[in-house]
Protein backbone atom coordinates (compact mmCIF):
# COMPACT_ATOMS: atom_id res chain seq x y z
CA UNK A 1 0.00 0.00 0.00
CA UNK A 2 0.96 3.33 -1.12
CA UNK A 3 0.80 5.73 2.01
CA UNK A 4 1.37 9.36 1.66
CA UNK A 5 2.21 11.50 4.91
CA UNK A 6 2.27 15.05 5.23
CA UNK A 7 3.58 16.34 7.89
CA UNK A 8 6.29 18.83 9.57
CA UNK A 9 7.19 17.60 12.82
CA UNK A 10 10.32 15.38 12.09
CA UNK A 11 10.19 13.33 15.09
CA UNK A 12 7.04 12.07 14.71
CA UNK A 13 7.15 11.77 10.70
CA UNK A 14 10.35 9.69 11.44
CA UNK A 15 7.88 7.71 13.48
CA UNK A 16 5.40 7.00 11.16
CA UNK A 17 7.38 6.43 8.22
CA UNK A 18 9.68 3.79 10.32
CA UNK A 19 6.71 2.13 11.65
CA UNK A 20 4.46 1.66 8.55
CA UNK A 21 7.67 0.49 6.34
CA UNK A 22 8.41 -1.94 9.03
CA UNK A 23 4.60 -3.30 8.21
CA UNK A 24 5.61 -3.37 4.68
CA UNK A 25 4.12 -0.60 3.11
CA UNK A 26 5.92 2.05 0.87
CA UNK A 27 5.47 5.41 2.97
CA UNK A 28 6.24 8.68 1.48
CA UNK A 29 7.15 11.93 3.46
CA UNK A 30 5.98 15.48 2.63
CA UNK A 31 7.18 18.59 5.40
CA UNK A 32 4.82 20.74 4.06
CA UNK A 33 1.64 21.73 2.68
CA UNK A 34 2.65 22.98 -0.76
CA UNK A 35 5.29 19.81 -0.88
CA UNK A 36 2.19 17.13 -0.03
CA UNK A 37 -0.27 18.87 -2.67
CA UNK A 38 2.09 18.33 -5.30
CA UNK A 39 2.97 14.94 -4.56
CA UNK A 40 -0.70 13.78 -3.99
CA UNK A 41 -1.86 15.35 -7.24
CA UNK A 42 0.96 13.79 -9.50
CA UNK A 43 1.14 10.23 -7.33
CA UNK A 44 -1.44 7.29 -6.69
CA UNK A 45 -1.81 7.05 -3.04
CA UNK A 46 -4.21 4.28 -1.20
CA UNK A 47 -3.99 6.61 1.89
CA UNK A 48 -2.92 10.20 2.86
CA UNK A 49 -1.91 11.00 6.31
CA UNK A 50 -2.81 14.92 6.64
CA UNK A 51 -1.37 16.67 9.53
CA UNK A 52 -3.56 19.76 10.69
CA UNK A 53 -1.26 22.67 11.63
CA UNK A 54 1.78 23.02 9.08
CA UNK A 55 4.23 25.32 8.05
CA UNK A 56 3.30 29.24 6.76
CA UNK A 57 -0.29 28.96 9.03
CA UNK A 58 -1.45 26.47 6.89
CA UNK A 59 -4.35 24.35 7.95
CA UNK A 60 -4.02 20.77 6.40
CA UNK A 61 -8.23 21.74 6.24
CA UNK A 62 -7.59 23.84 3.38
CA UNK A 63 -5.59 21.62 1.42
CA UNK A 64 -8.36 19.11 1.42
CA UNK A 65 -10.54 21.15 -1.03
CA UNK A 66 -8.20 21.70 -3.35
CA UNK A 67 -6.97 17.83 -3.36
CA UNK A 68 -10.32 16.79 -3.52
CA UNK A 69 -11.32 19.39 -6.87
CA UNK A 70 -7.99 18.27 -8.67
CA UNK A 71 -9.28 14.61 -8.57
CA UNK A 72 -7.10 12.83 -5.41
CA UNK A 73 -9.94 10.26 -3.90
CA UNK A 74 -7.35 8.98 -1.49
CA UNK A 75 -8.95 8.37 1.86
CA UNK A 76 -7.89 10.74 4.48
CA UNK A 77 -7.15 10.56 7.73
CA UNK A 78 -6.14 13.70 9.85
CA UNK A 79 -3.67 13.88 12.46
CA UNK A 80 -3.59 16.85 14.32
CA UNK A 81 -3.00 17.79 18.45
CA UNK A 82 -6.03 19.46 17.94
CA UNK A 83 -8.22 16.52 20.26
CA UNK A 84 -11.47 18.09 20.82
CA UNK A 85 -14.80 17.21 19.13
CA UNK A 86 -15.22 20.54 17.52
CA UNK A 87 -11.95 20.42 15.77
CA UNK A 88 -12.66 16.28 14.78
CA UNK A 89 -16.26 17.45 13.68
CA UNK A 90 -14.23 20.35 11.56
CA UNK A 91 -12.13 17.80 10.16
CA UNK A 92 -14.50 15.40 8.81
CA UNK A 93 -16.70 18.34 7.40
CA UNK A 94 -13.81 19.35 5.13
CA UNK A 95 -13.58 15.85 3.55
CA UNK A 96 -11.17 14.10 5.91
CA UNK A 97 -12.51 10.08 5.94
CA UNK A 98 -11.34 9.51 9.99
CA UNK A 99 -9.20 12.04 12.51
CA UNK A 100 -7.03 10.79 15.11
CA UNK A 101 -5.31 12.99 18.21
CA UNK A 102 -2.19 12.95 19.01
CA UNK A 103 -0.54 11.90 20.94
CA UNK A 104 -1.70 7.88 19.43
CA UNK A 105 -0.31 4.72 19.52
CA UNK A 106 0.79 3.69 15.87
CA UNK A 107 -0.65 0.30 16.55
CA UNK A 108 -3.99 2.58 16.05
CA UNK A 109 -2.84 4.50 13.30
CA UNK A 110 -1.79 1.63 11.08
CA UNK A 111 -5.10 0.05 11.93
CA UNK A 112 -7.37 3.03 10.84
CA UNK A 113 -4.97 3.66 7.80
CA UNK A 114 -5.12 -0.37 6.63
CA UNK A 115 -8.73 0.24 6.67
CA UNK A 116 -9.61 3.28 5.25
CA UNK A 117 -7.22 1.29 2.47
CA UNK A 118 -9.56 -1.20 2.34
CA UNK A 119 -12.62 0.94 2.26
CA UNK A 120 -11.06 2.74 -0.10
CA UNK A 121 -10.24 -0.13 -2.57
CA UNK A 122 -13.80 -1.41 -2.23
CA UNK A 123 -14.87 2.01 -3.92
CA UNK A 124 -12.93 2.19 -6.69
CA UNK A 125 -13.81 0.77 -10.04
CA UNK A 126 -12.40 -1.96 -11.34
Amino acid sequence: MRVLLIEDDKNVAGFIIKGLREAGHNAIYANSAAAGRERAVAEQFDVIILDRVLPENEDGLNLLPGLRASGVDAPVLILSGLGEAAAKVAGLQAGGDDYLAKPFAFSELLARVEGLARRGSINKPI
